[in-house]
């Protein structure tokens, strides 16, 4: 990468502009077509690149056709430009300290050989994926719509760790951390809080990663599994459990990652809500991953639209397309359901008989009746987050 481009890549990282000078808001379609950079890092191939340091990776369109996404094509998103590299696993350990009956350092071998692994297939998302749809731009990094991916995790329970450590009866929170540094030591360290109560069963520490280690830009050696929650709360290469009687203000918890509490979610770039809530479970979504947007299709030829859709886990219901801009709608094949916090495949075949342009229109409706909306009927939101607007590409008939 020469200096120019890395220059270019890091203003687009760090850009962090709010438009208030017009009254004028809306929400349209997410960013399209990105360049996929000639820039491989390491355990990566072809990705959309808008930092490397820190390194953030959006994967591309034609990806999302499959229930699990490779790991080499997975999205990466960090907050913190300081990435230990390489790590001693000789030294490397997972502390759980605080109001515990004994502190311990769980080595990766540990984990591994003395703690019942668990398996789960599970969708994860940015909270700020598709955030390029907003308008005025908000804060954060402009993805386009390929911040998500869906992978089989495998790992140990974090309930397991904690019961090994022994729990106080003060214990009500726990405070995770990762390895990754800011450059400058007055700037806040990326911790993110669970009340131990809510804790589910599913919510795991995990090494594995599709069958092999987790990717070091994923992550590794540990990384917090917590389905259906958007990826902000992930901590990745985890090294520290702080267990807490009551709850502590951070950063990343009480400023950022942040929506507005009200019943749209959403404000006004000229009145913003002052009453906020955490980000934290993902919405209904579906994504078209071929034909790509600005393809050219022969006549009469057979198509078949294909792409995923996902929730928090309640599962998917169906997946509707549409050819004529939403006026109706048609239902698709789904693919076999994993488990309900997993990627779930849909299918479309059709015949374009006439020549010219065709939008296709996707839209998820969840086992509890939640779909996606249109665009233009998401609200606006100050940092653009959890945007689900109905998926589209437009084809050319030739």
């Amino acid at each position: 990468m020469d200096r120019r481009e890395f220059i270019r890549l890091s203003l687009i990282a760090s850009t962090a502009v709010l438009t208030t000078s017009s009254s004028a808001f809306e929400t349209s379609r997410p960013r399209d077509n990105q360049k996929v950079s000639s820039v491989l890092f390491p355990e990566k191939g072809d990705m959309i690149v808008y930092s490397d340091r820190p390194p953030l990776l959006e994967t591309p369109r034609d990806v999302f056709t499959q229930a699990i996404t490779p790991n080499n094509k997975f999205f990466v998103r960090w907050h913190m430009t300081n990435i230990p590299t390489p790590l001693n696993m000789d030294t490397y350990y997972l502390q759980v300290h605080g109001e515990v009956e004994k502190r311990v350092y769980l080595t990766l071998e540990k984990l591994k050989k003395e703690f019942k692994s668990h398996e789960l297939t599970v969708a994860l998302q940015c909270g700020g994926n598709s955030r390029s749809a907003f308008k005025p731009t908000t804060s954060g990094i402009q993805w386009g719509s390929g911040a998500m991916g869906c992978a089989k995790f495998k790992g140990v329970k974090l309930k397991d760790i904690l019961n090994y450590a022994g729990l106080k009866e003060s214990a009500k929170w726990i405070t995770l951390k990762g390895n990754d540094k800011h450059v400058m030591s007055t700037m806040p360290h990326f911790k993110r809080e669970l009340e131990i109560e809510k804790i589910a069963d599913d919510v795991i520490v995990a090494y594995e990663m599709n069958g092999q280690d987790i990717p070091y830009l994923n992550g590794y050696p540990l990384r917090l599994i917590i389905p259906g929650v958007y990826a902000d709360s992930w901590v990745k290469m985890l090294s520290d459990i702080y267990v807490t009687s009551e709850y502590k203000e951070y950063y990343y918890m009480d400023e950022a990652y942040r929506i507005p509490d009200n019943e749209c979610e959403c404000e006004t770039p000229e009145k913003r809500v002052e009453k906020t809530k955490p980000l934290e479970m993902m919405n209904v979504k579906s994504y078209i991953g071929y034909p790509l947007n600005g393809a050219k299709i022969e006549q009469k030829s057979n198509i078949t639209v294909e792409g995923i859709a996902f929730d928090k886990g309640s599962g998917i219901k169906e997946v509707l397309i549409s050819l004529n801009k939403g006026k109706t709608w048609e239902t698709t094949k789904l693919d076999k359901e994993i488990n309900p916090y997993a990627f779930r495949v849909f299918r479309y075949n059709f015949k374009p008989m006439n020549k010219g342009k065709v939008t296709i229109m996707a839209k998820a409706v969840n086992n509890e009746g939640e779909e996606q909306p249109f665009a233009h009927e998401i609200g606006w939101n100050h940092g653009g987050y959890k945007y689900n607007g109905i998926d589209s590409v437009e084809i050319e008939v030739v």
